[in-house]
């Protein structure tokens, strides 16, 4: 049976937050930083669905194994959902999380209403195409300046009202319990046994057919065959 699951991605924020979600299961997290050179995949897709499958699909079709992806973003009320798909590239294709959220608290000057929610959508995918779907929302506020020292992304200007902490605030454990992404993996790992079922089944539909015997009879490469066709 397989015991590799490939996280389609080379963050390593996002990498230690599965790992430690999928911890109990007897599947290997990898990230693609644990392979050789792979093309990167445009996520031009319009929602998050979208984008999430299209890099599950690559990942396994690539690779050869089945692979995970998740698609998220902020959507902010008061922006009509931006960044949303845009929220790795809003500042710009090779913008840092830094310059992100400075962009965004830049759009948001003069602001009252800061509403905003994390989304994120999970695809676990085959190589043959077929793949599962998760989903997790979280709702919070934009903050004014950036708190705390862990997390990615936007974490340390999301409030989390609950908590009393920004996302950049919390411990692992309190992130995955609450975040968009712990929730849609919560769904994952509460039925992951069936998921590594239908993983498995799934692979094993993708081998091809053993050949039928009958059709090599001829080639008998037995040592008396051989000495005999010497003589």
């Amino acid at each position: 049976m397989f015991n590799i699951l490939v996280l389609a991605t080379r963050n390593k924020g996002k990498l230690r937050e599965f790992q430690e979600l999928l911890k109990d299961f007897p599947v290997e997290v990898k990230s693609l930083a644990d392979f050789g050179p792979i093309p990167e995949v445009v996520e031009d897709g319009e929602t998050f669905d979208d984008n999430a499958y299209k890099k599950a699909y690559f990942t396994a079709k690539v690779l050869g194994l089945p692979a995970i992806a998740d698609d998220s973003g902020l959507a902010v009320e008061a922006l009509e959902g931006a960044p949303g798909v845009y929220s790795a590239r809003y500042a710009g294709e090779k913008a840092t999380d830094a310059e992100n959220s400075a962009k965004l608290l830049k759009n948001m000057e003069g602001i009252t209403n800061r509403k905003a929610a994390f989304h994120c959508v999970i695809s676990i995918a085959v190589p043959s195409g077929p793949a599962l779907t998760y989903e997790g929302t979280c709702e919070g506020e934009l903050l004014a300046a950036p708190r705390g020292e862990d997390g990615f992304g936007y974490d340390p200007i999301f409030f989390y009202p609950e908590l009393g902490k920004t996302f950049a605030e919390l411990t692992m454990e309190e992130k995955n319990r609450v975040s968009h992404r712990g929730k849609a993996m919560a769904e994952v790992a509460g039925e992951f046994d069936q998921v590594l079922k239908w993983l498995k089944q799934r692979l094993n539909e993708e081998k091809p057919a053993k050949p039928d015997h009958e059709q090599f009879e001829h080639n008998d490469w037995s040592e008396e065959i051989m000495v005999r066709e010497v003589k």
